[in-house]
């Protein structure tokens, strides 16, 4: 407190100040949080959804973004395995603005060489669009990095050129 008996007004304004910085940073916080989870983006429209099988999946998960033409068109809303066909059916939730024809095809593709993994749709010429419920057919899985460099050895070792050099 002053002599008057009134409280300090620079201890006021540096409290006003330390807390507007810690809301700043406690946003920030939030903020990083919901685009490392994927969820910055969320709509109050359900949309409507399909599903696609894969023979393999990758590192594909939950809340992966379903692009077309590099835009952003839905989301993976679940993946889960079917014991029947042996295969992934991934589950994605497309947003309602966005019509497909029937004979849409789905590849799951990488962000980059070690990025994010995505699926990404290509449209066919089918003048019936996608309902909630239906399934792509044409679908293209994940390229697992590993299988290829391993079937590149396999191959080497096949001809003789890996480990032997250049004999003649």
């Amino acid at each position: 407190m002053s002599a008057n008996g009134s409280p300090n007004l620079s201890i006021r304004a540096t409290d006003f100040w330390v807390g507007l910085f810690v809301l700043a940073g406690f946003c920030a916080l939030l903020f990083l949080a919901l685009k490392a989870g994927n969820l910055a983006s969320f709509s109050l429209e359900k949309g409507y959804q399909v599903n696609a099988k894969f023979d393999n999946i990758g590192g594909l998960k939950p809340r992966a973004p379903v692009k077309s033409a590099g835009v952003v068109v839905g989301r993976v809303a679940e993946i889960r395995f079917d014991d029947k066909t042996y295969q992934a059916v991934a589950v994605l939730q497309l947003e309602p603005e966005y019509k497909f024809p029937k004979d849409t095809s789905a590849k799951i593709l990488t962000s980059g060489l070690l990025g994010e993994q995505y699926i990404g749709l290509e449209p066919g010429g089918d003048a019936a669009s996608l309902a909630n419920g239906d399934r792509i057919v044409s679908t293209q899985s994940a390229v697992v990095l590993e299988n290829l460099i391993s079937q590149f050895l396999f191959s080497k070792a096949a001809e003789g050129g890996v480990g032997e050099g250049n004999k003649k």
